[in-house]
C-alpha cells in the first residue's frame, strides 16, 4: 500500500495540518464522535455478516469484508462514503441520519463528514499497520531469507511485464498518448500485500514455501511500486524523471531492510529483558507496539511505506522467545482494527463505472477489458519464473501476486490529481482494481486445495505404549507408518504389522 507520506513526497496531495485543525474547529467534536461510531457500527455489521457468509461458501473471509465494504459503500447503500470517492455531506446516509435524529445543521454538515471520514481512514490505515505487524509475527525470517532470490526474481518480473505489456498496449492499441500511458502502466505493477497475505494467513499457507515466496514478493513489490510512482509522477509533472530522488529511493529502502534485519540479532535479547523486568498490565504488548510504531515511523520518514516498517517490526520480534504468547495477545486488538482497512477499500470502490448504459463507459470497458487480461497474465506468469524448485506451485505463486487493492487506487488518485488520465482511461483503471481484488481471494482458495485428511474414520492408529507416539497407520486400502518427528512413508513390507 502506498502511503499518505509516499504521496507528500511526490507533490501529488495538499495534506496539510492547517486544513485539520480549520475543520477539527468548525465541526461539533460530540457529532463528530458520534459519526465515528456510527460508522464504526456498519463497518463491523458489513466485516461480520460479509465474513460469515463467505466463510459459509467456503471462500476467505476477507472476500466477504471486502464485498460488505462494497455494500455499504459509495456503490450501493452509501452508509460509509469518502470525500476522495468523490463523495458529499448530502450523499452520506451517517450524515443525513445524524441531522434528523442529533441536531446536526447543514452548515455543519461537512465539516463533521470531513473529520469523521478522515478519523475512519486514519483507523483503516493503523488497521493495515497492525495486520502488516501480525504477518511479520507469523512469518520467519529464516525462511523469507532462504526464498530471498526467488522472492526478487518473483517481485522484478512482476513488475516489468505488465508494466512493459499494459504502457505498450495503450499505445499501439488505444492510441494512448506516452504518459498517460506510461501511468496507467505503472499502475499494473504493485501487489497488495495487506490483502493477499491476509488470505493466505486465512488459509494457513502464509509460511508454506509458495506464502514466502509470495510475502517476500509483496513486499519487494511494493518497494518497487514506490519507486516506480516517484519516477513516473515525476515524468508525468515535469516532462523529467528526477534522477537523485530514485535513488535516494532506492538506497533508503535497501538500508532500511538491511537495517532491519540486522536490528534483530541485536534487539531480541533487549527486548525480552525489559519485557521481564515490566510488572504492570500490558507489559508485552506495549512495548512491542511502542517498537512497531517506531520502525512504521522510520519507514514513513524515510518516504518508504508505514506498512513495511511493522512488518520489519514483526520479523525482529518473532525472532524472540516471547513471539507466541505475542501474537495470542495481538489477535484481538486486529480483529478490532483490521477489518476497518478491508471494509473501507471496498466501500471506496464504485462499481458505477461497470454500467455500460453511460456512453462515457463503453470506451473504459474496452481498455479495462485488456488492462485486466494484462493485471493477470502479467503476476500470473511471474510463478513460473521460480527455478530450482520442481514441487512448488508456481501457479498459486502467481494468482497470489494478483490483487492491486489500495496500491492500485492511489496511482489512479495520484494520476487524477496531476490531470493526465482521460474518463474512460480512469475508469479502465479502476475496473483493473476492482476485479484484480476481488478475484483473487476466491482463486488463492482454489488453487491452494485444502489438504486432504490423513486419517479416514476407518483408520487405526498404533501408539508406542511407552512414548504414545504413532508408529503406524493401518486402513482397508494402504498403511502408512509415522515416525516421532511426524513424518510418513510407506511401509517397509518386511516389517510386521502392529509395529
Amino acid at each position: 500500500m502506498i502511503s499518505i507520506e509516499s504521496m507528500q513526497f511526490l507533490g501529488a496531495t495538499n495534506f496539510s495540518l492547517p486544513v485539520l485543525a480549520t475543520t477539527a474547529e468548525t465541526a461539533d467534536s460530540s457529532l463528530v464522535v458520534a459519526a465515528v461510531l456510527l460508522s464504526l457500527v456498519v463497518i463491523y455489521l458489513a466485516s461480520k455478516l460479509g465474513g460469515e457468509l463467505s466463510n459459509r461458501f467456503g471462500l476467505p473471509p476477507v472476500l466477504g469484508e471486502l464485498v460488505g465494504g462494497v455494500v455499504v459503500g459509495v456503490s450501493f447503500l452509501h452508509l460509509l462514503v469518502f470525500p476522495e470517492a468523490g463523495a458529499d455531506s448530502s450523499s452520506s446516509v451517517i450524515i443525513s441520519f445524524l441531522e434528523t435524529t442529533a441536531g446536526l445543521s447543514p452548515d455543519a454538515a461537512d465539516a463533521v463528514f470531513a473529520a469523521q471520514s478522515e478519523v475512519i481512514s486514519v483507523l483503516a490505515e493503523l488497521g493495515v499497520i497492525i495486520l502488516l505487524f501480525e504477518i511479520g509475527l507469523e512469518s520467519n525470517l529464516k525462511d523469507l531469507m532462504a526464498v530471498g532470490i526467488q522472492a526478487t526474481i518473483v517481485a522484478v518480473v512482476g513488475v516489468v511485464v505488465p508494466f512493459t505489456a499494459g504502457t505498450a498496449g495503450l499505445m499501439i492499441l488505444f492510441g494512448i498518448p506516452a504518459v498517460p500511458a506510461i501511468f496507467a502502466g505503472a499502475a499494473l505493477t504493485a501487489t497488495s500485500i495487506g490483502i493477499t497475505s491476509k488470505v493466505l494467513s486465512e488459509l494457513g499457507r502464509l509460511n508454506s514455501k509458495e506464502g514466502q515466496i509470495i510475502l517476500g514478493a509483496a513486499v519487494i513489490d511494493d518497494v518497487l511500486g514506490i519507486i516506480v510512482l516517484a519516477v513516473v509522477a515525476s515524468l508525468a509533472k515535469d516532462g523529467a524523471v528526477d534522477v537523485g530522488k530514485v535513488v535516494y529511493l532506492i538506497v533508503s529502502a535497501s538500508a532500511f531492510l538491511v537495517g532491519a534485519i540486522a536490528l534483530g540479532n541485536l534487539f531480541n535479547k533487549s527486548f525480552v529483558a525489559i519485557v521481564n523486568q515490566l510488572k504492570t498490565r500490558g507489559e508485552l504488548i506495549i512495548p512491542a507496539f511502542i517498537f512497531a510504531f517506531m520502525m512504521a515511523y522510520i519507514a514513513s520518514v524515510i518516504q518508504l511505506e508505514a506498512i513495511l516498517g511493522a512488518f520489519a517490526a514483526g520479523l525482529v520480534l518473532e525472532e524472540t522467545d516471547k513471539r507466541k504468547e505475542l501474537q495470542k495477545q495481538i489477535i484481538p486488538i486486529a480483529d478490532m482494527l483490521v477489518p476497518i482497512f478491508f471494509v473501507t477499500v471496498g466501500a471506496k470502490t464504485d462499481l458505477g463505472v461497470l454500467n455500460p448504459a453511460i456512453p462515457s463507459n463503453r470506451e473504459g470497458l474496452i481498455m479495462a477489458t485488456f488492462l485486466i487480461g494484462v493485471a493477470i497474465l502479467g503476476k500470473v506468469v511471474t510463478g513460473f519464473s521460480v527455478f530450482g524448485q520442481p514441487q512448488i506451485n508456481r501457479l498459486a505463486i502467481g494468482v497470489g501476486m494478483i490483487p492491486r487493492g489500495e496500491v492500485g487506487l492511489v496511482f489512479l488518485g495520484i494520476g487524477s490529481n496531476i490531470g493526465i488520465l482521460s474518463k474512460p482511461l480512469e475508469a479502465a483503471i479502476i475496473m483493473m482494481v476492482i476485479l484484480t481484488t476481488f478475484l483473487a481471494p476466491p482463486w488463492l482458495r482454489f488453487v491452494f486445495p485444502e489438504p486432504t485428511t490423513v486419517l479416514a474414520d476407518s483408520d487405526q492408529l498404533v501408539l508406542n505404549s511407552s512414548s504414545q507416539s504413532a508408529l503406524a497407520i493401518e486402513s482397508p486400502g494402504a498403511k502408512m507408518s509415522t515416525s516421532d518427528d511426524g513424518k510418513t512413508s510407506e511401509p517397509n513390507p518386511s516389517s510386521s504389522e502392529g509395529k
